[in-house]
């Protein structure tokens, strides 16, 4: 297929060649594979500036994604690539294969780093979000070889909150424009938040801290938005409230301040914080695991709202999220859903086979395509992680949907559902700050439209 670049995506690629260390932080959309393998053709086939590149992406898209952008496009031929995955015996066997590009996924690269097969000049990180606890492996391994790369591009569509960016940026420029010890940046740019005595729990920004922290990356930054570039569908997002009983909610409140509820045949109970959440976000949804792993069933509210918008939709297709296993299970016994579990099940969807869907945020990530299929995404439960948040929404709201999009929030009034979605939103203005303060400006580009309807 022949490559008509979008000036953006021009802009993106030369920016990938005159910096040796940079970030892109692109919408879900905007093409960043392609954009990245055309300054890689440069650099491997034109300057021969590098020799060996290692790609680290998520599992499905190593496998998958990045194989089909490369034999895909015209102008990428020449390009040679070799996918380190499968058993240890057929990673080392890819790792010797003479090829330019070795794509591998991000949980081998402490073991790439440990068997001391790490030879390559130049490191493409897709979704350098992943690498933001600088406590995980694939952190400390990365950082451990980061000396011996030459060039090193991090792609991400969520860059994550501030404290995220110390380890995200770092593996980029080596720890030069945050500080190479997240302690000193905490000192520096935050002050504790939550805390029990001498036990901290969060930070928050100090006054002006964005501001300058924003300002000490910008130069190796770029951040795009798919609706700044591209002609996006309007967006139109909305919650659909629920109420309990005052015997459900009885419940609900008594699991939450004595973090046990009495049941026959087993009781629901919560550990810690973590947990009780968990069990709160259950109930919000219906129905909840007991100490034995056992579904106890509280409420149908959010069953009812959603009979109601199926109802609604008129037989046009409906995809929706949902978090927990009972969840799941619960959605296929009440409508018939047809859980998108693979590539069959995607191939259905999007030739309109199938009325009602069901998904998980976490198996909806990157690469992922469904817009073809639908244009209504319904939340029957959400989730406290922003990233997969988001990129379940861009399953359904990206480049290539002809339709308004409609997302619906099933929220239970009076419980934990309003916390997140409250965090969810409040996050994503943080995400917005973030993107906007090192945002490229390129003549010519489609000016930014207020096409997003929160009701």
């Amino acid at each position: 297929m022949k490559y008509n670049a979008h000036e953006y995506q021009k802009y993106a690629t030369d920016f990938i060649l005159a910096h040796p260390a940079c970030c892109l932080m692109l919408d879900m959309g905007l093409g960043k594979t392609v954009i990245t393998l055309s300054a890689l053709w440069d650099l491997l086939l034109d300057e021969f500036a590098v020799g060996r590149v290692l790609i680290i992406a998520p599992k499905r898209v190593a496998a998958t994604t990045w194989p089909q952008e490369i034999e895909k496009w015209e102008h990428l031929t020449g390009i040679t690539y070799s996918v380190v995955m499968g058993t240890e015996k057929e990673r080392r066997a890819a790792l010797i294969k003479p090829a330019f590009i070795y794509i591998i996924n991000r949980e081998n690269v402490a073991w790439l780093v440990e068997i001391g097969y790490f030879r390559f000049d130049m490191v493409i990180v897709d979704e350098l979000s992943s690498f933001k606890s600088y406590q995980s492996k694939r952190f400390k391994a990365l950082r451990k070889v980061r000396g011996s790369v030459k060039r090193i591009v991090g792609l991400t569509g969520t860059p994550g909150n501030l404290m995220d960016l110390w380890a995200e940026i770092g593996l980029i420029d080596k720890g030069e424009r945050l500080g190479r010890f997240i302690t000193r940046y905490r000192e520096a740019y935050f002050v504790p938040d939550k805390r029990n005595q001498m036990v901290i729990f969060s930070y928050r920004p100090k006054e002006g801290a964005e501001e300058e922290i924003y300002d000490r990356i910008s130069d190796i930054c770029i951040s795009m938005k798919a609706r700044d570039y591209l002609q996006m569908p309007d967006l139109i997002v909305s919650d659909v409230e629920v109420a309990m009983s005052e015997a459900e909610k009885k419940k609900y409140d008594q699991l939450k301040s004595d973090l046990v509820l009495p049941m026959d045949d087993g009781d629901i109970d919560a550990a810690s914080a973590v947990g009780l959440s968990n069990k709160l976000l259950q109930m919000a949804n219906g129905a909840c695991y007991d100490e034995n792993g056992k579904v106890k069933k509280i409420h149908d509210r959010k069953l009812d709202a959603l009979e109601d918008l199926i109802e609604a939709a008129n037989e046009k297709p409906i995809l929706i999220a949902y978090w927990f296993k009972h969840d799941r299970d619960r959605l296929i016994e009440r409508f018939g859903a047809v859980p998108i579990d693979t590539a069959e099940d995607i191939e259905k969807w999007n030739r309109g086979q199938i009325p009602v869907a069901i998904i998980h945020p976490a198996s909806a990530g990157h690469g992922l395509n469904l817009q073809s299929g639908g244009n209504h995404l319904v939340w029957f439960g959400l989730t406290w992680s922003l990233e997969l948040y988001q990129q379940c929404c861009a399953r359904l709201y990206r480049q290539g949907q002809e339709h308004t999009v409609t997302i619906q929030h099933i929220i239970t009034k009076g419980t934990i559902d309003e916390d997140v979605i409250r965090s969810l939103m409040a996050k994503n203005c943080t995400q917005e700050a973030i993107m906007a303060a090192v945002r490229a400006r390129i003549g010519g580009s489609v000016e930014s439209r207020d096409d997003v309807y929160r009701i």
